[in-house]
């Protein structure tokens, strides 16, 4: 690492991270990888547009500024930035009556949330919260996006149809189709039909064969060949040329914004969870390293980018970040290819554009969606940790059947209260020594003593007030059905880092009962760190010889004493 980027990753901010250094052999395949990119995606975030509600052209906005400005600012490598399914379904869910979806009020919104979210994630980068993206756990991150592929793949039948469809929740959309039924185009399913041939068929040969594109560039042949929009109904005309850059009008209001605020920060969390995950899976692959406050300036001015750009929010995309991989990327100069590459279709292939029918980008979304649903993940976890499979399922459904913002709302709940939960009831355990003198762990209810009298108990959390009453219990219990009764209580406190104010007050108790009792307490193993923390006063309350370095430091002790108690 030279001293330049070693600055950058220290200070958080150095332009080109994921650039730099440029191999000059490695060029050739940073072109193709950007060229397969482009390729493949600009179908895909065309289609997300169906998701967000906003006009496709914002599509292919989300590839311009947002993605070079990550390229730009990002540490990651390897990171994709743009449209993706998740923040648009949560885009779509947050503004369900506040404006007309596609109107330019509607628009004007989806802007703003993008600079909401800018302004989340660059008070995020400021005060250094990279770390939160470890509390969104992968069980729940599996459970949300399978929500998330379901509800998506859903509200694409009946645009694969040729019905009208209508209604806001996926269940009222589902009635909706069923109702609308006998009103099928049967040019529409043919079209549906034809491209999801196309585009899986084609993958069964190679991933790397952009079916996506081939089916759009063929269906746009055919619309334009043989007057399909007489039949189905076409994008029409779309803008050429750049987005103009500047604000949205808005009546920038607290009402609107506070409107506006739990969207907003849905969509900040899902994208420091996802991008962080992606980032940091695709660094370990190939031994490299990454910053995600670093990442998340990225993010931030990516959004920021989409903001001033007139186009919807962006995220971390693990679809992406994969064609690139697939395609021998190595690094962010690719994602500028691939952003010149989408400034030379918004200069000269628009028109082509409208020829496209709306049904092949319902298509398009729908096998989105399908690849969304992580059957094998959720299989996984309920063959491993069946409780954690509760907790993605019921993340699921609340996606499906009630909202994608509430979803992930709930998945930082659930994550939270799947954390609390092991520190809440610690496995702690019993020390006995071997034969060999190694030592053993045994579970409470089958304590025994270390020598007549000691008895080595390990606490393996963090003393705070949720397991404090635990510890209590636990002591207590062991005191009373000790045999022979207990003349020293050894607490190894070797996994312990941390003593909050609750579990000193039940340390403070414990200690005055076994002293009642006639028992001595000793500590053992305690980390320095925690020690030098004496807010609470138990050094002084202990005194100091109560505490040992290791185990057989206070068994040592309690073998050359011939008093009760050592020392």
């Amino acid at each position: 690492m030279n001293k330049t980027e070693g600055l950058g990753r220290r200070s958080g901010f150095a332009l080109l991270q994921g650039v730099l250094p440029i191999k000059g052999v490695q060029i050739p395949s940073e072109i193709v990888a950007g060229l397969t990119l482009a390729a493949l995606a600009i179908p895909e975030v065309m289609g997300y547009t169906k998701i967000s509600g906003t006009p496709v052209i914002t599509g292919l906005y989300t590839m311009l500024i947002p993605t070079a400005l990550f390229a730009l600012f990002g540490s990651s490598r390897h990171l994709v930035v743009g449209a993706d399914s998740a923040t648009a379904a949560i885009l779509a869910a947050g503004l369900v009556g506040l404006a007309t979806t596609g109107s330019a009020e509607y628009v004007a919104l989806s802007v703003v949330l993008a600079l909401m979210s800018a302004a989340f994630l660059m008070l995020a980068w400021i005060i250094r919260l990279g770390f939160l993206a470890d509390f969104l756990s992968r069980t729940v991150l599996v459970g949300f996006l399978t929500g998330v592929g379901i509800q998506v793949a859903l509200g694409e039948i009946s645009g694969m149809l040729g019905l009208q469809g209508g209604g806001h929740g996926t269940l009222q959309k589902i009635w909706n189709d069923l109702q609308q039924i006998e009103q099928v185009n049967y040019y529409a399913l043919s079209l549906t039909l034809i491209v999801l041939a196309v585009i899986v068929g084609l993958k069964q040969v190679s991933k790397k064969i952009p079916g996506a594109l081939i089916a759009v560039i063929g269906a746009v042949i055919a619309s334009w060949a043989f007057e399909l929009k007489e039949h189905v109904p076409v994008l029409g005309t779309i803008p050429s040329g750049l987005p103009s850059l500047g604000l949205p009008q808005v009546d920038w209001s607290w009402k609107l914004i506070s409107k506006l605020v739990p969207t907003a920060f849905a969509m900040f969390v899902v994208i420091l969870s996802q991008s962080a995950a992606t980032s940091r899976a695709y660094a370990a692959r190939y031994n490299e390293r990454v910053s995600d406050n670093t990442d998340l300036l990225g993010l931030a001015m990516a959004n920021l980018g989409a903001g001033l750009s007139g186009t919807f929010v962006v995220n971390g995309s693990p679809t992406k970040t994969q064609m690139v991989d697939s395609a021998g990327g190595r690094s962010q100069l690719s994602i500028l290819v691939t952003t010149t590459v989408v400034l030379l279709v918004l200069w000269f292939l628009t028109g082509m554009l409208s020829y496209l029918p709306e049904t092949v980008l319902s298509a398009v979304v729908f096998l989105i969606g399908i690849e969304l649903i992580d059957v094998k993940g959720m299989h996984n976890i309920f063959q491993q940790r069946r409780p954690e499979f509760w907790v993605a399922l019921i993340t699921t459904l609340i996606v499906v059947f009630v909202g994608v913002e509430q979803g992930i709302l709930l998945a930082i709940v659930l994550s939270l209260i799947d954390h609390t939960r092991h520190g809440y009831r610690p496995k702690n355990a019993v020390l006995v020594s071997t034969e060999s003198g190694a030592w053993h762990l045994l579970p409470i209810d089958k304590a025994e003593q270390v020598l007549p009298g000691v008895l080595i108990y390990r606490f393996t959390h963090s003393m705070y007030y949720a397991n404090s009453q635990q510890l209590f219990d636990e002591v207590t219990s062991l005191v009373k059905t000790a045999q022979p009764p207990l003349r020293c209580f050894v607490i190894d406190a070797s996994a312990v880092d941390d003593i909050d104010y609750s579990a000193a007050e039940t340390l403070r108790t414990l200690h005055g009962i076994l002293k009642a009792n006639g028992t001595r307490l000793a500590i053992v193993q305690v980390l320095d760190d925690v020690r030098a923390d004496n807010h609470f006063g138990l050094v002084e309350l202990f005194d100091e010889d109560v505490f040992y370095t290791s185990l057989e430091d206070v068994l040592k002790d309690y073998d050359h004493n011939t008093e009760t108690q050592p020392k």
